[in-house]
Parts: C-alpha cells; sequence; structure tokens
C-alpha cells in the first residue's frame, strides 16, 4: 500500500478512481481498459511532473517517507554477503547504527549506515536512527579494522541527528562524534558516502565525511532539521517550509554549492515507490566511484578529503 504524501493528493484521487474501475470490471465484467489506461497514462505524467518540482519542504518529506528504503532495503537488494558486526567493545551494541562485511559487484567492503525501521516496533529497537556514542564508536572500530585489512568504507547516511539524551551525554556523545568524523578523514582507504533519506547535523557528517559524498535525488542533508532552524529563527516550527527553502537542504543546492559531489536518480514518485530499482542505481553508483577511487594511495585519498572539506565555502 502506497502512503500519500500531502501534495500526492491529486494523484491519490486517480489511483483510488482507477482502483475502482478495476473493481467494477472484476465484479461486472465491463470494459473500462480504455478508461483506466487513460487514467493511469494521467496519473503517471502527473506524478512526474508533481516530483520534478518539488519544493525543498516537499522533499524533506519524502526523504522522511515511512515506506522510504533505509539500510537493510538496500543490503537486500544492492549488497551481497553482509556479515553484520556489533558492539563498540566499551560500552554496548547500538542498533540505530548497523555495519559488517559485505560484497558489492564482487568487491569486497566494510558496510556502515543508519537503520530507522519500518514499524514501531523495530524504529524502537533501532531507535528511528539517531545513533548513540556505542554506535559511532562502533563505526569507528569498523572503520579502523577496515584500514587494517585494506577494504573499501561505504556508508549509508540516515538520520534526523545523533541521538539528544541525557544518556547519550553522558557516555560522551559530542566526542563519539567527532572521533567518528576524525576516522573518516583519516582512513587508508577509499570512502563513499551516500545521504538516502535525511542527512541530519554531526549524527550525518560522523559517517559523511568521505572524499566522494553522494545523495539520492530527493534526500536533504542539513546541519540541523527545518523544524529545529524555525524554531529558532521564528519561535514557531509552522516556519519549517521557509526554513527548508533558505538552508538549502536538496541534493540540487548541495551539488551546486560543492558540498556533494553527485545525485543518484530515483524513479518517478520517490524512492518508496520501487524500493529495488532505487537500490540497483544506488549499486551501480556506488561501484562506479569505488572503481574510480581503486590503487589510489593512502596518503592520496588523505590529501583529496581534507582538499574536499577545506574547499567547501571558497
Amino acid at each position: 500500500m502506497i502512503s500519500y504524501l500531502e501534495f500526492e493528493k491529486p494523484v491519490a484521487q486517480l489511483e483510488e478512481r482507477i482502483s475502482q474501475l478495476r473493481g467494477v470490471n472484476a465484479l461486472h465484467d465491463v470494459d473500462v481498459a480504455h478508461e483506466i489506461a487513460r487514467l493511469e497514462a494521467k496519473s503517471n505524467d502527473l506524478l512526474a511532473s508533481t516530483y520534478a518540482s518539488l519544493t525543498p519542504w516537499q522533499k524533506t518529506q519524502v526523504a522522511r517517507h515511512p515506506l522510504r528504503p533505509h539500510f537493510r532495503d538496500y543490503v537486500a537488494h544492492a549488497f551481497e554477503e553482509f556479515v553484520p558486526l556489533g558492539g563498540d567493545r566499551l560500552f554496548g551494541d547500538d542498533e540505530a547504527i548497523m555495519g559488517g562485511f559485505a560484497k558489492i559487484n564482487g568487491r569486497r567492503i566494510m558496510l556502515i549506515g543508519h537503520e530507522k525501521g519500518h514499524d514501531t516496533q523495530t524504529r524502537i529497537r533501532h531507535n528511528f536512527g539517531m545513533g548513540k556514542p556505542e554506535g559511532y564508536r562502533k563505526a569507528i572500530r569498523l572503520m579502523e579494522l577496515a584500514g587494517r585489512f585494506g577494504l573499501p568504507v561505504v556508508t549509508l547516511v540516515d538520520t534526523s541527528g545523533a541521538f539528544p539524551g541525557i544518556e547519550a551525554e553522558e557516555r560522551g556523545q559530542a566526542e563519539a562524534i567527532a572521533r567518528s568524523t576524525e576516522a573518516c578523514l583519516a582512513l587508508p582507504v577509499p570512502m563513499v558516502a551516500v545521504i538516502v533519506g535525511e542527512g541530519g547535523s554531526g549524527g550525518a557528517v560522523a559517517l559523511a565525511s568521505a572524499e566522494r559524498v553522494l545523495m539520492l535525488e530527493h534526500a536533504v542533508y542539513s546541519v540541523i532539521s527545518p523544524e529545529g532552524c524555525a524554531s529558532i529563527l521564528w519561535r514557531t516550527s509552522e516556519k519549517a517550509p521557509d526554513a527548508a527553502q533558505a538552508m538549502k537542504v536538496t541534493a540540487q543546492d548541495l551539488k551546486r554549492l560543492g558540498v556533494i559531489d553527485r545525485i543518484v536518480k530515483e524513479p518517478v514518485g520517490g524512492a518508496h515507490r520501487n524500493p529495488a530499482a532505487t537500490a540497483r542505481m544506488l549499486g551501480d553508483a556506488i561501484v562506479e566511484e569505488l572503481d574510480a577511487l581503486s590503487g589510489k594511495p593512502a596518503e592520496a585519498l588523505v590529501a583529496a578529503r581534507e582538499a574536499r572539506f577545506l574547499a567547501i565555502g571558497g
């Protein structure tokens, strides 16, 4: 079942009409094939035109869609032989950040990413993708392991931000995020980061400080959520659409500003309408980037990362 967003209501009405006509056809053996075909074409055109002109706030809604694919979906459709590794060897395991050995197109890699969950039970278990200190320390451990074995690192970023709870602060949240960012920048192996949904604040940067940063077409990436920004500037979250516009959160804006390197297309109507196709396109893009980085010495990779981030805003 498709869950429609507010701006998709005209499409929802057309698809509801198509469903009703199919029911009539099945019950009464009435030939309405021509009308169904006409409405389907109209619905597809409307969906394409709607998604071709999304506002930054609408893209934020798409990035947060409850059916949007997450880490486990990409593991299932774009990677092979995933072997999960858990624990930070200091406190415990954090299921908001997952990682382990994997293969993509026959190449062995270390895969790390945020998992939000798909229903109430899994969202609670994965803490809605908000990593705790032990999650970022796990990521550091896995990056160091990748460096030791010469494995490229691929990260899939999808978080509204690191967990802001008191217990996370008590266990050194800020330090863990800083150390994770440092570990990314010092990696002696190729690293490709992909913003697949929300890229929120330091919780995202801690897994996205790579020499190649990609974004899905309707993902967003920012230092704070539009609602958070609006609450600070206007004292009301109702100004979130204005904040999203001003903050340049979209992949298109960030590519133009040089914050990211590449935009990966999504199926018409967003990744949630065809997760498998999205994963295949993303997998192809990751393979191309890894091929381009393959064989470069560690010194060149570290220097490229340093130059990339120092150039932002220049």
